[in-house]
């Protein structure tokens, strides 16, 4: 792995909120945690592998994806009933699975019960699968997102009345 794809990982991480990134293969091991300062651990099996700069001053912008069309929400069905409603938005560009692999059931369904913390979805982002859990408490009222959709960074997934 090169100086400029550790790089590339550091942005990232930073982008995305996420608070470490693991990535082994048979040739290396790079773990990159986030904290006060970004810290950069890098040790190498067989090959070696070049270590990056910790502190990041500038970091270069991200690749965007090209805008993911509209899904199709009904949006305007109750739009009085929508304005006590919290969103339940992705933290990140990637795809979006409801369960943890194809024959586990969706981590939650329209009119499952959340609390804060509880896993409501996995996005898929560089091979990695991040948990996206709710921020909120309260009943899913609508899953905004289709299985394996590519979505967007703040894009709303799920509808939740926090009543």
């Amino acid at each position: 792995m090169k100086a400029k794809e550790i790089q590339e990982l550091i942005n990232f991480l930073s982008e995305s909120g996420l608070e470490e990134v693991n990535i082994e293969t048979d040739n290396f091991k790079v773990s990159i945690k986030r904290s006060a300062e970004q810290q950069v651990i890098a040790a190498a099996a067989p090959a070696p592998v070049a270590a990056a700069p910790a502190p990041v001053t500038a970091p270069a912008p991200a690749p965007q994806a090209a805008p993911a069309p509209a899904p199709a929400a009904d949006s305007g069905s109750a739009p009085a009933a929508d304005a006590n409603l919290v969103e339940i938005k992705s933290p990140m560009i990637g795809t979006f699975y409801r369960s943890a692999n194809p024959e586990s059931p969706a981590f939650v369904e329209v009119g499952s019960s959340v609390k804060a913390g509880d896993t409501v979805c996995i996005i898929e982002a560089m091979k990695l699968f991040n948990e996206i859990e709710s921020e909120v408490s309260g009943k899913i009222v609508k899953v905004l997102v289709d299985n394996a959709q590519p979505v967007e960074y703040d894009q709303p997934l799920f509808l939740v009345d926090p009543s």
